[in-house]
């Protein structure tokens, strides 16, 4: 099932959006659910990690606007496909930083809303790498490219994501054998995201967050080797 929610703060808009996305259910034979927002605030104040798989955002709302709320989602590590809903041609191309998938222009067609929503559920069966781990808070589903590194502690292993950290009772090398090659032991307790190093030195290296990991005497070469590789 396919999550869609709809960000709107006029209420007919969002009745008229929501009939469209039902029809587009019926016409592609998806399963989905349609939740409804009526301001980026109330999106936020329900908003759940990766919860929602397609967000239909209106540009123009009062108080917090759709890119704002766009970039907000995204620091949050929100991986929804994101489709702009504007009023004016002028807005088009301000949220390419937030990676959205496609701008509509009111009244939107139902022809045209179909082949958006087509692309996005497409792009969403590509699975993003991710792990599954047991943390204090249950089970989850922590997605590769949110990680920036991770640190064993004692019997207990901390994943860290820009927004959370993560306390997991399993071996730092079981993990590692679950991580795809983006990332990298460069310390025996220490496991980092190749794709999160802004910096290497002869005896660490900084990630984009700030963070300086330990780098272990004679892995600086493979693991310079392995960032050229994979940038």
């Amino acid at each position: 099932m396919l999550s869609v929610s709809l960000c709107d703060d006029n209420a007919q808009e969002r009745e008229y959006l929501k009939n469209l996305v039902l029809d587009w259910q019926t016409r592609s034979g998806t399963n989905i659910c349609v939740r409804e927002f009526p301001s980026a605030e109330a999106f936020l104040f329900a908003y759940e990690d990766n919860s929602h798989d397609i967000l239909l955002l209106d540009i123009e709302m009062d108080g917090m606007n759709g890119v704002d709320l766009a970039k907000r989602l995204r620091a949050k590590g929100c991986r929804s496909e994101i489709i702009f809903i504007t009023s004016h041609f002028e807005f088009c191309g301000e949220g390419y930083e937030v990676d959205a998938l496609h701008y509509l222009i009111k009244p939107v067609s139902q022809d045209k809303l179909c082949e958006v929503l087509d692309r996005a559920a497409a792009r969403l069966t590509k699975e993003s790498p991710s792990v599954i781990v047991r943390c204090e808070g249950g089970t989850v589903r922590i997605f590769e490219s949110q990680i920036l590194y991770i640190e064993a502690l004692l019997h207990y292993v901390n994943i860290y994501t820009a927004e959370k950290e993560y306390r997991v009772k399993e071996p730092l090398s079981e993990i590692a054998l679950r991580l795809s090659a983006d990332f990298y032991r460069t310390h025996r307790s220490y496991i980092v995201s190749l794709q999160k190093i802004v910096k290497i030195s002869r005896g660490s290296v900084t990630l984009e967050n700030g963070a300086e990991i330990p780098l272990s005497r004679g892995k600086y070469d493979d693991v310079n080797r392995a960032f050229i590789e994979r940038v």
